[in-house]
C-alpha cells in the first residue's frame, strides 16, 4: 500500500528513514578514510563536452545558450567525473576524491538509477593494486559505522572483515563456466567471436545473431559467473581482457591484459578500477573505436573531449583511480533491498 504513496508522503518516507540514517553515517566513514589520507575533496562540472565514451551507456544531452546571443552548443550531463578529476592529476593535484552526482539514461531497476551518487578517487604516482587495499579499508569502515559484521542481499551473505578474494577473468571462467577464455582471443580490438560463441553454446549461453565477441562475455559473465561473486568474501575480479580494457593501460608483464578490476560483494558489482592510461594517442585511438561501435549499434556518437586528451599530451602522472556506486555500498551497509530506499527522493517522483 506504501508504494502508491508519493515519495514525499510522510508514511512512505518513514520506510527509508532508517536507511537513509545508515546512509549518513556511511558518509562520515567516508569523508574521515580520505581526510586520514590527504586526499583533497574535489567537485567538478556535471555539464560537459563529452560525457564518456563507453559505447553502452546512454546519456542526457542539453544545449548551453550564450546570454547574448542565439549561439547553442550541445552538452551532456556526466556518466561519471573521470575526464574532469584526471585534468586535476594534470594540474597538480596528487590524491583527490569526490562523491559526484552521475547521470545514464536508459537505466533504471532496483540496483541502478538514471540519477545515482559515484564516489571516485584517484592515486598519483601509486598501482592500481594499491586501490584494493583502499576499498578493503572503505567497505570496512563503512560497515563498521553501520554497525555490520555481515552484508546479506537477497539470500547472499559476504563477510569484509575476512581476507578478500583475488580472482583473475581468465580463473573466473574456466572455474564457473569451464571456458578457456584467452584460447579465444585473439588480442584485437573486435576479435573474432566464433571461437568463443561455440563453448557458450557448448554450456548453455547460446549467442545471439551479430554478437561481437565482448557480447558473449558479459552474456557468461553475467549468467554463469557474476552470481558467484563476493559470496563468504568481497571478490576482486582482476586481468581483463585488452580489448575490455577502457581507459585503462596494458599489464607490463602480459599486454593481453589491462591493469582493470571490478569490486564484487553478494554478486553486487561495487567498484570498477584502473591503472589509468597516459597515452593520448592510444587514448584517441581507444574512443575513435569507441564511437565508431556506438555508432553501429545506435546510430549516435558523441564528441572527443579534445581538453581531457590535451591534458594527456601535457603529462598525466602514472596513476589509478577508481569509481565506486555509493548508493550500492549504502544498500549494503543498511540492508535495502533496491536503491530507491537509500535515496532521500528518487527521480522522477518514484
Amino acid at each position: 500500500m506504501s508504494d502508491r504513496l508519493p515519495p514525499w508522503h510522510p508514511d512512505r518516507f518513514a520506510l527509508r528513514r532508517p536507511h537513509l540514517a545508515v546512509r549518513g553515517r556511511v558518509l562520515g566513514a567516508v569523508r574521515r578514510f580520505f581526510e586520514e589520507r590527504a586526499f583533497v575533496e574535489v567537485d567538478t562540472p556535471a555539464l560537459q563536452i563529452s560525457p564518456g565514451m563507453e559505447p553502452h551507456l546512454q546519456a542526457f544531452a542539453t544545449d548551453l545558450t550564450g546570454p547574448w546571443s542565439d549561439d547553442r552548443q550541445r552538452f551532456y550531463l556526466h556518466t561519471s567525473p573521470e575526464f574532469a578529476m584526471k585534468k586535476l592529476l594534470v594540474a597538480g593535484v596528487p590524491r583527490l576524491w569526490q562523491l559526484a552526482h552521475v547521470y545514464r539514461n536508459g537505466e533504471r531497476s532496483e540496483t541502478h538509477s538514471p540519477e545515482f551518487s559515484m564516489l571516485e578517487w584517484y592515486r598519483a604516482g601509486e598501482g592500481y593494486r594499491t586501490l584494493v587495499a583502499d576499498c578493503e579499508e572503505m567497505v570496512r569502515a563503512a560497515a563498521d559505522a553501520a554497525g555490520l559484521r555481515l552484508f546479506s542481499f537477497r539470500g547472499v551473505d559476504c563477510d569484509p572483515f575476512k581476507a578478500w578474494r583475488i580472482l583473475t577473468v581468465p580463473d573466473a571462467f574456466a572455474e564457473y563456466a569451464g571456458i578457456d577464455l584467452m584460447a579465444t582471443y585473439d588480442g584485437s580490438h573486435d576479435p573474432d567471436p566464433a571461437p568463443l560463441a561455440a563453448e557458450a553454446a557448448r554450456i548453455g549461453v547460446p549467442p545471439h545473431d551479430g554478437d561481437r565477441w565482448e557480447d558473449i562475455v558479459f552474456r557468461i559473465l553475467f549468467e554463469r559467473i557474476e552470481p558467484h561473486l563476493g559470496t563468504g568474501v568481497p571478490c576482486v575480479l582482476t586481468d581483463y581482457p585488452l580489448c575490455m580494457a577502457a581507459l585503462s593501460r596494458p599489464k607490463p608483464d602480459n599486454p593481453l591484459l589491462a591493469e582493470r578490476f571490478e569490486l564484487y560483494a553478494c554478486g553486487l558489482e561495487l567498484a570498477n578500477a584502473f591503472g589509468e592510461l597516459t597515452d593520448a594517442a592510444v587514448q584517441r585511438r581507444r574512443f575513435q573505436d569507441d564511437m565508431d561501435l556506438k555508432e553501429r549499434l545506435y546510430g549516435e556518437r558523441f564528441p572527443v573531449d579534445e581538453d581531457f586528451l590535451a591534458a594527456l599530451e601535457h603529462g598525466m602522472p602514472e596513476s589509478s583511480g577508481i569509481a565506486m556506486g555509493f548508493d550500492r555500498l549504502v544498500m549494503l551497509c543498511s540492508g535495502a533491498e533496491r536503491i530507491e530506499q537509500v535515496l532521500w527522493l528518487p527521480v522522477a517522483g518514484r
